[in-house]
C-alpha cells in the first residue's frame, strides 16, 4: 500500500472515530433516551387527588360535587417528600400518589406557593422501588437544550415526552397570577396529567416542575413551560411556604358593586380543603354558582378582607401576604378579618 494510500486510510479512521465519539456521549454526560427514561422513571408519580366543587346546570346551581384531578409528581428526597403543581393539589381533600407498579399511597400537602404553581407533598410512606431524582443547576440550563418530561397526560401514566428548551421566561413576564415563578418553555408534548411532573435534562437530573401549556385546542402545541428548579427549590425548601388550603378568586370591583360590598375588595373563596389550616380555622367556601355577565361564579363564601392589616385585594398583596406568613415562626399568631353574610368577624391563627 502506497503512503499516500495509508495516509489517507488513517485519515479516515481517525474521523470515523470522532464522529462516534461525538455521537455517543459518554454515560456521565448524557443517556440514550431509552436508558435515560429506565433511570428517570422510577423517581416519577402519578398524583391523584379527590376534591368538591360547586357546579352549575345551567342558569341554576347543582350544589357541591366531586371531582377528581391527576397530576404528576417527583421524589425529591429519602423522607418522602414530592414536589408537583400547586393546581393539582392546593384545594383537594385527598391526595394519593403511586410509582410504578406500586400500591396508592396517601401524600398531604406541607408546602405550597400559588404564586409560583408549586406545592410540596409528605408521603405516608415511601413505595417500593420509588428512588429520589437528582437535581440539575437550572442556571445552566440554555436555550437549544434537549429535555425529557415523563408524567400521566391524559391519565396514561408513565409517558415520556422529548423536545428541546424554547426560551427561559423571567419571573413575573409570564402570568400576572403567577409572578414568583421563572419558566422555561419547551415544545416537548404537554397535556392534561403532566402537571407537576419532572423535566430532565439529558443527565437524568431535573431541572423543572411542569406547569401548563398555552393552547387554543385544549392539546399540547409546543408551548409548554415548566418552573425552574432553583425556583422550586427556593421557593418550597429554603422559604417557608405557607399552605392554606382554599381556592378562591380576587372579587373585582363591578363584582363588589353588584354584591352591595362596593369598596371591600378580597379574596373570595371557593373551596376549602378538608382537613387544611383554613378548614381548622373555620373559614367557609362557596355554596352556590352563578352566572353573572357570562360568566360562572361561586357565591356564598368567605370574602378574606386582610391579613395582619395587609389588604388581600391583588396578586401583588396576596403574595406580600404569603411572604409575611412565612416569616412568623412557628406558634405565633395570625389575624384575618373576613366578610361573613354582611358582617365583619375576625379570626385568629396560628402558624403551624
Amino acid at each position: 500500500m502506497s503512503k499516500i494510500a495509508t495516509r489517507g486510510l488513517l485519515s479516515c479512521l481517525l474521523v470515523c472515530a470522532a464522529l462516534i465519539a461525538w455521537e455517543t456521549p459518554a454515560w456521565g454526560q448524557g443517556l440514550d433516551l431509552a436508558d435515560l427514561f429506565d433511570k428517570a422513571n422510577d423517581s416519577v408519580v402519578v398524583i391523584r387527588a379527590k376534591g368538591r366543587e360547586i357546579a352549575a346546570v345551567g342558569n341554576a346551581s347543582a350544589g357541591a360535587v366531586r371531582f377528581g384531578e391527576t397530576g404528576s409528581g417527583v421524589l425529591i428526597s429519602a423522607d418522602g417528600k414530592v414536589m408537583t403543581a400547586a393546581h393539582v393539589v392546593d384545594a383537594m381533600d385527598e391526595i394519593v400518589v403511586q410509582a410504578v407498579g406500586g400500591d396508592p399511597v396517601k401524600a398531604r400537602v406541607i408546602a405550597s406557593e400559588p404564586a409560583a404553581d408549586l406545592s410540596l407533598l409528605q408521603l405516608e410512606r415511601i413505595p417500593e422501588g420509588l428512588v429520589v431524582a437528582p437535581f440539575g443547576n437550572s442556571d445552566q440550563v440554555r436555550v437549544g437544550n434537549q429535555v425529557i418530561v415523563i408524567g400521566a397526560p391524559y391519565g396514561l401514566d408513565y409517558s415520556l415526552s422529548v423536545g428541546w428548551i424554547s426560551h427561559r421566561w423571567s419571573p413575573g413576564t409570564v402570568y400576572k397570577n403567577m409572578p414568583l415563578a421563572e419558566f422555561f418553555q419547551t415544545d416537548a408534548a404537554i397535556n392534561t396529567g403532566n402537571s407537576g411532573g419532572p423535566m430532565f435534562n439529558m443527565k437524568g437530573e431535573v431541572i423543572g416542575i411542569v406547569s401548563h401549556v398555552i393552547s387554543k385546542s385544549g392539546g399540547s402545541e409546543g408551548l409548554g413551560f415548566a418552573i425552574t428548579i432553583n425556583t422550586a427549590k427556593e421557593l418550597l425548601l429554603e422559604k417557608r411556604s405557607f399552605w392554606a388550603g382554599v381556592e378562591g378568586t380576587e372579587l373585582a370591583p363591578d363584582l363588589a358593586e353588584l354584591l352591595n360590598v362596593p369598596g371591600r375588595r378580597g379574596y373570595l373563596l371557593k373551596t376549602v380543603a378538608k382537613g387544611s389550616p383554613a378548614d381548622a380555622l373555620g373559614l367557609r367556601g362557596g355554596t352556590t354558582a352563578a352566572t353573572i355577565g357570562g360568566d360562572t361564579v361561586v357565591l356564598g363564601g368567605d370574602l378574606i378582607l386582610e391579613i395582619d392589616g395587609i389588604p388581600m385585594d391583588s396578586v401583588e398583596n396576596i403574595t406580600r401576604i404569603r411572604r409575611h406568613l412565612g416569616t412568623l415562626g412557628s406558634g405565633l399568631q395570625y389575624t384575618i378579618e373576613v366578610l361573613r353574610a354582611g358582617r365583619s368577624i375576625t379570626v385568629t391563627g396560628r402558624i403551624p
